[in-house]
């Protein structure tokens, strides 16, 4: 099968690596324009452009897929299928109508649950045993196509949005590559989905990122697991923003009755193998490794040896004057 590859991302280069290991052939690859990342803003390539030029296969970069010239060279190439992988713009009537077999979404959950942007990361911030990859029709809608394979995945209880990030990505790379060949053989399912089951799984925001210290110390354990590595938890102490990247959760001491100050420093570290203990609004969390801002990661101990901090300050408390 003739197909054009449409995505930016890591998540999206597994998709494009497994095409290309198949007996599919990637005519051609549309993805981002280059961007300014990182402190000193170089401009770089995503990594499916990078994937793309090693395999001397030819890139489209247009700041909106729509722009007519674009449609027109889609056209010209006429392919069996699109895929389309964590591209970020929606695809509209006029790409959707020219492959012979449609276009192909490979998304990261288990449809129609956690439709959107961000359904790895807010699964495990919901705090879910499972989610999985669907592969779909697409139509003109936000991930609201007929369905054509799953594959559930399970969330390990320490798992981070990252660690179910990687995994996800290699298996909708594998149900890709089944779904094209059933497409191909004539045999793939078309499932609509239940529109009254869908949630949703918008794109994570500043406020969505801060810490809710009134959460309890389990639902804010995965939090902070589900932002970890991107965008990461944040909070303040006093004038200092941070992330945090890895607390542990601790259950309630006899202290059920004790209305709690949330965000409450009970205990700083003594070695590195401690956290620095957190009252929350039920329960009690350890902050195992956080991030002063424009500083690198590190333990609870080194903090509390280069930050001012005691028992009694109080996470989420913005210091005035």
């Amino acid at each position: 099968m003739r197909v054009v590859f449409v995505g930016t991302p890591d998540f999206a280069d597994a998709s494009l690596k497994a095409l290309l290991e198949s007996k599919h052939e990637v005519m051609a690859v549309v993805t981002q324009p280059d961007r300014p990342v990182g402190r000193g803003m170089q401009v770089c390539c995503g990594p499916v452009k990078r994937t793309s030029q090693e395999c001397c296969i030819p890139v489209l970069q247009p700041e909106r897929i729509a722009d007519k010239k674009v449609v027109s060279q889609l056209r010209e190439l006429a392919p069996d299928a699109i895929v389309v992988v964590a591209y970020g713009q929606k695809i509209p009537r006029s790409i959707l109508d020219i492959p012979k077999y449609g276009c192909i979404n490979v998304h990261g959950s288990l449809l129609p649950e956690y439709r959107g942007a961000a359904p790895i990361n807010r699964a495990i911030m919901d705090g879910q045993d499972y989610t999985g990859v669907t592969t779909m029709y697409m139509d003109e809608g936000w991930d609201t196509g007929d369905m054509i394979l799953s594959k559930r995945v399970r969330i390990g209880s320490d798992m981070t949005a990252g660690e179910l990030h990687d995994v996800l990505a290699q298996e909708g790379a594998r149900l890709l590559v089944e779904t094209l060949d059933l497409i191909e053989a004539g045999t793939a399912p078309r499932i609509p989905q239940d529109h009254s089951q869908a949630t949703y799984a918008p794109k994570l925001t500043n406020e969505d990122c801060c810490i809710d210290w009134s959460m309890s110390a389990e639902s804010l354990r995965n939090h902070v697991r589900g932002l970890n590595p991107y965008p990461g938890a944040t909070t303040v102490l006093g004038d200092t923003r941070l992330k945090v990247w890895e607390v542990a959760e601790e259950p309630l001491a006899g202290d059920e009755g004790v209305p709690p100050i949330c965000g409450l420093v009970l205990e700083l570290p003594r070695t590195e193998r401690d956290g620095i203990k957190v009252r929350c609004g039920r329960g009690h969390v350890r902050i195992m490794r956080l991030q002063p801002e424009n500083r690198r990661p590190m333990s609870a101990r080194d903090f509390t040896l280069g930050y001012k901090i005691a028992v009694g300050d109080v996470f989420g408390l913005v210091k005035q004057g």
